[in-house]
């Protein structure tokens, strides 16, 4: 039997294994895929398993997206581009490194039939998923992408990779046509950006890209002051997506049973 995980810290809110084992039995194939809380000590030993044939394949979530590269063999272009993997296999005995994130956001912004051409978008927070976002709205041609992070030299680390991004002050004012909220602020239900956006007009794309819970505070107050909202579950079922095909060569069917598995 085949073994895959997810691995990082925390663990207990992914519902990756709910997911790629409903794909594993609908599919017969004879695997397991488990979560796993890791600290980044043991990153090593973790990725010498994958050499050993003991686990293989892991998906990587905060916070080893960038802290797992050097124990990898060779990366992905999108991985190295973005300095983030969360999809690691082996092939050719090589550990390699991918990211599937980038296809995600992506996907799951065509599903929701929101054009992104020429529009101004602003992200907060700079760590795990942020770079694949910022690679994936380039690849959709918006006109400006503004970063703002409570630790502002982590916004400054993400503009070495991306050139054209501008980095405001966290709780500074700014325009924008969508806003993505990127940090962990919202996996507790008592979560709060404690940002204002009372003197924001409709019409607004909030995206969050945490899907459990399916509806943060963010999005809350993006709703009550009526602007389009979305969670990351769409993102998030297909990075999975991208990732199980790599790892098994096969491309499970997404329909109303899936999306309603995630929301039990």
């Amino acid at each position: 039997m085949k073994k895959f995980l997810v691995i990082g810290n925390p663990i207990e809110h992914s519902l990756s294994p709910k997911l790629h084992n409903y794909w594993i039995k609908k599919n017969c194939i004879d695997a397991v895929y488990e979560k796993q809380k890791l600290n980044e000590d043991q990153l090593e030993q973790l990725i010498l398993q994958v050499k050993k044939k003991e686990i293989n394949g892991i998906n990587v979530t905060v916070p080893f997206k960038k802290a797992i590269i050097p124990f990898l063999d060779e990366l992905s272009i999108e991985a190295k581009s973005t300095q983030s993997v969360n999809t690691i296999y082996l092939e050719d005995n090589k550990v390699m490194g991918h990211n599937t994130d980038i296809v995600g956001f992506e996907t799951s912004i065509k599903k929701s039939k929101y054009n992104l051409i020429n529009k101004e978008i602003l992200i907060l927070g700079a760590g795990g998923v942020v770079p694949s976002i910022i690679f994936a709205l380039n690849q959709m041609k918006v006109s400006k992408i503004k970063i703002s992070n409570r630790t502002k030299v982590r916004a400054d680390n993400l503009k070495k990779l991306f050139k054209n991004i501008e980095i405001i002050k966290w709780g500074e004012k700014s325009n924008f046509d969508m806003i993505i909220n990127a940090t962990s602020l919202g996996l507790k239900k008592e979560d709060n950006l404690n940002l204002d956006f009372s003197t924001i007009s409709g019409n607004k794309f909030f995206y969050d890209v945490i899907y459990n819970p399916s509806e943060t505070n963010f999005l809350k107050i993006g709703k009550e002051l009526g602007n389009k909202t979305l969670n990351g579950k769409l993102m998030f079922i297909y990075q999975a997506l991208s990732s199980f095909n790599i790892w098994h060569k096969q491309k499970p069917e997404i329909n109303e049973n899936v999306i309603k598995l995630l929301d039990k």
